[in-house]
Formats: structure tokens, C-alpha cells, sequence
């Protein structure tokens, strides 16, 4: 062979780790984590700052290296075909096509592709070099076939400076949470922990609150030991206090403000005047998202707030302790009382007081109950039937069997639930 073929050769091989190198950059760099590389662009890494720079103009980078790549490509099989022209004749034409098909697709295409999929962030910033080297020598004529391409798809009415994504920050986050559980990547609890973060934003504070019935509350006309003696037995550090009718919240009293009252008056009850250590009760809108009520929290350095409906009207209260266990699940000290309300029985089947919250259910049975017009199991159900159920009465939707156990008065206060196949099946035999 003489010294011009090997040269041809050596050309040929050179344009095919051209390529392997525009194939890999381009996948690399559209694959890469821009989280990943914020937290290595943080930690000092230069070349981390140059992918990051490099990504935020796609429309050059990947216009650039589309050139290059075809380029290269092109050029490659051009040789290759002159050479096997050269030593084999006419046929030399089918030798070029099937032997650059092959070495094309096997070294300048599935392998760069592959290698770059699996490990984006590493390949980005190892060519991030050769990427800058495409842009400044392929950018022009980048930007050029760009100008080209939107005129294009403006006669198909499409922008591609108007059009948004379909999915918002919040969701796509949620999404990635999603496939990382899916994937064994992230543990139920860090699922749920980062699901209620996301969904601070999205519920209110009526979601979360303590409804007026089971508020526990003072009255201030009561006898001053009465009073005292009702607060230190509540397992809750501040007590609202009313006076004439439950709704009339005058005050919310710190049982510690109490006992440091108590203590300078020798423990006498009858000198403790309640209302001078009392709070001045902090009133807020039940439409508040727990974003905003959390933010104000904070503010405010408080930890307590009433909640009221659009007419003034006490709905319930809410607390810090409410909110951030949306966050990070139920939070039990040792003066908590157990509330749960939800029991496995041993034919499988869940009984649940009604008054616990979808969103709690969900997560501790990681089941996908909708809780966008009710906020408790037994809203729910109301909701779905339309009407108050009596005892006994069963219903199936959502994939799940709804069988009230227990009703006083209007209120359903105890279901059953089971899936709706196996309550079939049960019913069928």
C-alpha cells in the first residue's frame, strides 16, 4: 500500500474520533443534570462554568456541533469511498457504503450516545473544551441555519421564543422525585418529605387546620383554678381562650406565661389574672396557601393562628407544628395524644375515623386518593355520594370499597376501606 493510502487511512480515522467527539458532546451536553452541575460550578469546578455557559446557548451549541458532525461524516465517507474506488474498482462504492454504515453507527454513534447517556455530567465536562472549540468555529454558520430554521417554522406558526413548557419548575421537580423513588433512588420517606415541600405552595391553610370541633379551648368567665387547672391539663402548650360563645376567641394563653404568673404569686390561683398574660389572638384568612402562612410564621416568630372564613367566622386553628408536618410527616413527643385514627384489621382491610385527612392516609398507604374537593376521608365520601350516608351503606370509586361503620348525627365518624377487586371477590363467594 503506498504512503497516500495510509495517509487516506489515517485521515479516515481522524474524521470518525471527530465525530465520536460531536455525537458525545451533543447528547452529553443536552443530558446533563443542571443541578449537578450548579452544585460542581459551586464547589469550584472551571469546566463546570463552561458547561454551564455553553448550555445556556443550546440553540448555537447544538447547531454547531450538528455541522461539525456532518461534516466530519461526510467527509469521512467521501475518502473512504475514493479509497476503496481506488483498490477494488466500481465495487468499491458498495464496500464504502456498507463498511462506513457499520463504523459510523457502531463508533460514531451508539458508543459516544451511549457513553454520554450514562454518564452526562462526566463526558460534558471532559469535552467541554472541543464543545467551546465547535461553537467558535461552527457558530456562525449555527446561527445562520437557526435564522433559517425559525423562518421556517414561523409559516407553520410555530415560535420557538413563545413557546413554554409544558410542565412548570414545581412539576418537573415532583416528576424527577417520581422517577428517582421508581427507580430505588430515593426512599418513600425523602418522596414525601420533598412532595409536601412542593405542595406548601399549592394548599391552604383550611387543609391543614384544626377544625372549631376538635379545637380545644378555655373559657376565660370560668373560676380562675378552673381555668388554670384545664390548661396544665392539656397537652398543648398555648390554649385558646373565649368568653359568651366558643367562637369568641379573646385571647391565647402560654401555659408557660402561666406558671411563671403562678409562681410569683405563690401558686395563688385567685391573683392570677389571665387575661394580662394572654396573647392577643393573631386571626388569618382560610385561604391563606401554607406557603404564605409559613413565610409569616417566620416573620413573626409566632407558632399559633386562628383561622377565619370570608365572613369572620372561626373555622379552626392553625399551628407551625401543622405546617411543617406536611414537610416531613407526623411529628409525636411524649405529651402528644395518639390520633391517628387509622387501624389495619386482619382480613386486610383499613378502618379509618373519618375526620383524618386524605393527604395522611395517601402517605402513610401510599394510596392516590384525590383530596382537591375534600379534606378529610369523610368528606370525601360525601362528596363522591352527594348526599349524608347511613350507616352500613357501601360504595366503591377510586379503586376503593367505602363502607360507613359509624355515623352521629350528620357526621361520619368511622369507614371502612378495602380495594374495590377484593371486596368483590368477597362478595362473590
Amino acid at each position: 500500500m503506498t504512503m497516500e493510502i495510509w495517509i487516506t487511512i489515517g485521515i479516515i480515522v481522524v474524521l470518525l474520533v471527530l465525530s465520536f467527539l460531536f455525537s458525545g458532546t451533543e447528547t452529553s451536553m443536552t443530558g446533563a443534570s443542571r443541578a449537578r452541575l450548579h452544585s460542581l460550578e459551586q464547589a469550584g469546578n472551571e469546566r463546570a462554568s463552561l458547561v454551564q455557559w455553553l448550555i445556556e446557548r443550546k440553540d448555537r451549541l447544538v447547531g454547531a456541533l450538528l455541522i461539525g458532525n456532518n461534516l466530519v461524516n461526510i467527509l469521512a465517507s467521501a475518502l473512504a469511498t475514493s479509497l476503496l474506488l481506488e483498490l477494488f474498482g466500481a465495487s468499491g462504492v458498495a464496500y464504502a457504503t456498507v463498511v462506513m454504515t457499520v463504523v459510523l453507527v457502531i463508533f460514531s454513534e451508539i458508543l459516544p450516545k451511549s457513553w454520554a447517556l450514562a454518564r452526562p455530567e462526566q463526558f460534558a465536562l471532559r469535552v467541554a473544551p472541543f464543545a467551546r472549540l465547535a461553537v467558535a468555529v461552527f457558530g456562525p454558520l449555527s446561527a445562520a441555519a437557526n435564522w433559517i430554521v425559525r423562518i421556517l417554522l414561523s409559516l407553520f406558526g410555530v415560535s420557538l421564543s413563545r413557546d413554554e413548557p409544558l410542565l412548570s419548575p414545581h412539576e418537573e421537580l415532583r416528576g424527577t422525585v417520581a422517577v428517582l423513588h421508581r427507580e430505588g433512588g430515593m426512599v418513600k420517606q425523602d418522596r414525601d418529605r420533598m412532595g409536601g415541600l412542593l405542595d406548601l405552595h399549592e394548599l391552604e391553610v383550611s387543609d391543614v387546620m384544626v377544625h372549631r370541633t376538635n379545637m380545644r379551648s378555655v373559657n376565660i368567665d370560668n373560676p380562675p383554678e378552673a381555668v388554670v387547672h384545664e390548661i396544665l391539663q392539656s397537652p398543648h402548650t398555648r390554649m385558646p381562650l373565649w368568653r359568651g360563645a366558643s367562637d369568641n376567641i379573646v385571647g391565647v394563653l402560654h401555659a408557660k406565661d402561666l406558671l411563671r404568673a403562678l409562681e410569683e404569686v405563690g401558686n395563688d390561683f385567685t391573683k392570677v389574672d389571665v387575661m394580662k398574660i394572654a396573647s392577643k389572638p393573631w386571626f388569618v384568612p382560610d385561604t391563606t396557601s401554607l406557603q404564605e402562612q409559613l413565610n409569616a410564621f417566620l416573620r413573626r416568630k409566632a407558632h399559633f393562628a386562628l383561622v377565619v372564613d370570608e365572613y369572620g367566622e372561626l373555622e379552626g386553628l392553625v399551628t407551625l407544628e401543622d405546617i411543617i408536618e406536611e414537610i416531613v410527616g407526623e411529628i409525636a413527643d411524649e405529651h402528644d395524644v395518639d390520633v391517628q385514627g387509622v387501624r389495619q384489621e386482619s382480613d386486610g382491610s383499613i378502618v379509618v375515623d373519618g375526620s383524618v385527612p386524605i393527604r395522611d392516609l395517601n402517605r402513610a398507604l401510599d394510596w392516590n386518593l384525590p383530596d382537591e374537593e375534600a379534606t378529610t376521608i369523610a368528606g370525601l365520601v360525601i362528596h363522591e355520594t352527594q348526599s349524608i350516608p347511613e350507616e352500613r351503606q357501601a360504595f366503591t370509586f377510586h379503586g376503593k370499597r367505602f363502607i360507613v361503620m359509624k355515623r352521629e348525627r350528620n357526621r361520619i365518624t368511622r369507614i371502612r376501606i378495602r380495594p374495590a377487586l377484593e371486596a368483590q371477590d368477597k362478595a362473590e363467594r
